[in-house]
């Protein structure tokens, strides 16, 4: 995959820099590109992680030349980077940008494309390190696949490397999954294809573990000796917007369960591994992922709906199916919850809760662990009427932190026992900014350091889990409404009420 000379792997603490390299972007006029990538890239050149030599090539149907394109980029970091604008880094960065104009389909397109990497290789020092970034719909990915095969642009040449990044789905259900997996690593191998979940990129996301491995206190408790129940929750405030070409057909669960809420459940459930490295980390999810289960009964383990219209934020709204471009017998669900079991010696008997959908209450992504009540408690009957569940709450976005809930005695000369938070938040711990995911995750496909990158394997497996109940929603017509604004449709509480228990109120 190719060493950095740049890194001095004997003090981990040093910047991670990238050495010579390009990064070739399908999909430039995209919203994906224009406010994620893209300033994610100059971001990253602002840090200083970026080789001066580094190049970015677009590609698209537009009628561009190189200046058109650079207007593009300075456009989109402008309004969206992190950091600071610099006309010095700016200089630098686009010195090295490239358009070229064409269709997924045309040969001539990318023999052009050859000969600009060629040039930028010879001009700009990339020394042949290419990552080709597939920011389109699925569909095209064999087209553009099989002609960067066919151009010479996929293969590794001496010490020179090329790879590849896709972003999600990653198919529609297992069966697809696997056939869009031929496709690229019938071309790329495995090591070298990047699948992007923004989520994992996230410095809460991998602070979970952290939080567990590197601090006595939870570890010991983090089994179903000690933990009820655990909530995954990713809640939006806002409708599907201009996605319904995309949406409908989708779905919740398709679009949010099957990659970050299972990612995030493997990370809380996953044994210790024996280091950080990417096959570690991957061995220890996959086991996760093999031991889930759907209980029996799926009309009880799940639940899903569709927002109706009503208000949010103040404002009036659209229902679901009063979006534009959304089927009126559309049975998409905008909100799915589901029960999950891991059967493993550690999780047995606990229950794991994962939930997501739009237009509802607050924008909010969480990991809650609630733990069991004391088996005795020797206070008098009225003391603990206000006490819960201890929980640890990972708070994901926004407000990337940790709340620990636990019970605490009231001042005053009766003895009364109430809920208190401790809060940890990232803003006000730390000096250092948090770097955006696309950050993180950018820099590690330049430095080929895979750990955060879900592999063909975590795929499958979380169709596995997510195609039965897919299957079974197909023959049950119509999901259930839900209020706009609101938590959820009532099968979602109905859900938990069966097992004792509530959705939590983020």
């Amino acid at each position: 995959m190719g060493g950095n000379p740049l890194r001095d792997e004997r003090d981990r603490r040093l910047p991670r820099i990238a050495g010579p390299c390009g990064l070739v972007l399908f999909g430039v006029t995209g919203d994906l590109a224009t406010k994620k990538i893209m300033p994610a890239i100059y971001d990253l050149a602002s840090r200083g992680l970026l080789p001066p030599g580094f190049s970015l090539v677009g590609f698209a149907r537009r009628d561009w030349d190189d200046q058109d394109f650079s207007r593009i980029v300075h456009d989109a970091v402008r309004e969206h980077a992190r950091t600071e604008f610099r006309e010095e880094v700016w200089a630098q960065l686009s010195d090295g940008l490239r358009f070229v104009s064409g269709e997924f389909s045309d040969d001539q397109a990318f023999a052009r494309l050859r000969r600009t990497i060629e040039e930028l290789d010879e001009r700009r020092g990339t020394g042949g390190n290419h990552v080709f970034y597939l920011s389109i719909p699925p569909r095209y990915f064999g087209d553009v696949v099989g002609q960067l095969k066919a151009n010479g642009l996929a293969e590794d040449s001496g010490s020179a490397w090329r790879r590849l990044v896709v972003e999600k789905p990653f198919g529609h259900d297992l069966a697809s999954a696997r056939e869009l997996n031929e496709v690229l690593e019938g071309v790329f191998p495995a090591e070298a294809v990047f699948r992007i979940d923004h989520y994992l990129g996230k410095e809460t996301v991998q602070n979970i573990l952290t939080t567990r491995f590197a601090n006595e206190m939870f570890e010991p408790i983090w089994n179903s000796r000690y933990v009820d129940h655990v909530q995954i929750t990713m809640a939006e405030d806002g409708g599907i917007g201009g996605r319904a070409g995309y949406y409908d057909g989708i779905g919740a669960a398709r679009d949010v369960i099957q990659n970050h809420l299972l990612q995030l459940l493997a990370l809380v459930a996953m044994e210790e591994p024996t280091s950080f490295s990417a096959e570690s980390l991957r061995v220890e999810k996959q086991k996760v992922l093999e031991s889930v289960s759907l209980p029996r009964r799926l009309d009880l383990a799940a639940a899903r709906g569709q927002y109706a219209a009503g208000w949010a934020g103040g404002e009036k709204v659209a229902g679901f199916l009063e979006e534009d471009g959304v089927r009126k017998t559309s049975t998409t669900e905008s909100y799915a919850a589901l029960r999950l079991d891991v059967d493993t010696r550690r999780w047995a008997g606990v229950p794991f809760y994962l939930r997501t959908g739009k237009r509802l209450g607050r924008r909010v992504t969480e990991v809650a662990v609630t733990f069991k009540r004391a088996p005795h408690l020797p206070f008098g009957p009225h003391a603990t009427e206000e006490l819960t569940h201890n929980a640890l709450v990972i708070r994901v976005q926004p407000d990337e932190g940790m709340t620990l809930r636990f019970g605490s005695k009231v001042p005053g000369t009766a003895l009364e026992i109430r809920d208190v938070t401790m809060d940890f938040a990232y803003g006000s711990s730390f000096a250092e900014a948090s770097p955006e995911a696309y950050e993180r995750l950018i820099l590690d496909v330049l430095l080929g350091e895979p750990p955060l990158f879900p592999r063909q394997r975590e795929v499958e497996l979380s169709w596995q889990i997510l195609d039965p109940l897919i299957a079974h929603w197909a023959d049950r017509g119509r999901p259930e409404q839900y209020p706009s604004g609101g938590w959820g449709p009532a099968g979602a509480d109905a859900l938990l009420q069966r097992d004792g228990r509530a959705w939590r109120r983020p």
